[in-house]
């Protein structure tokens, strides 16, 4: 667990769950490219067991973010990959820096469990002040290169098609 200020990062609980549920539906209220499914997304990828990795960020006792990870194929291989999302922050608290800690708490404790690499769809500018790059050998669909990042951890950049887990087909 990491204190940041008064926030504190730290793993899920299962008493986490229904704000995780309320918190992400809420963060995607009015964003332009989201599917309001990312709720039932993370619920989905929890009751799959293909939740990598879950934190929480707690301000006061309560939950004003979240970030997952799950495994993802290339070539429809398991090389130890990750995908980063959704993340989630309270709506009022969105651009101060709760995502930034869910985000780099998350890589790091990744990068410490021995995974290859993580991959995320989103804003190349967001997302490239993690270390997330669209120059790479790494496909997802018909997305614009721009768009489709991606993260060396350790060993060899990957190449091919990425499929994210199908809990991401939830609704």
């Amino acid at each position: 667990m990491r204190e940041t200020n008064r926030m504190i990062v730290r793993p899920e609980k299962p008493e986490d769950i229904p704000s995780i549920r309320t918190l992400t539906d809420a963060a995607f209220v009015g964003v332009e490219h989201s599917s309001r499914t990312e709720a039932a997304i993370v619920d989905a990828l929890r009751a799959a067991d293909a939740l990598t990795l879950s934190l929480v960020a707690e301000l006061q006792g309560s939950i004003i973010g979240h970030v997952g990870f799950s495994p993802v194929l290339i070539d429809g291989r398991d090389i130890g990959w990750s995908g980063l999302g959704p993340v989630s922050v309270s709506p009022g608290l969105q651009r101060g820096g709760v995502g930034s800690a869910l985000i780099k708490q998350g890589l790091d404790k990744l990068a410490r469990r021995g995974a290859q690499g993580c991959v995320v769809l989103g804003d190349p500018d967001y997302y490239g002040r993690f270390g997330f790059s669209s120059d790479h050998a790494l496909r997802y669909g018909d997305v614009p290169a721009g768009y489709f990042q991606s993260l060396l951890l350790a060993g060899e950049l990957a190449a091919g098609e990425v499929t994210y887990h199908a809990a991401f087909e939830a609704t």
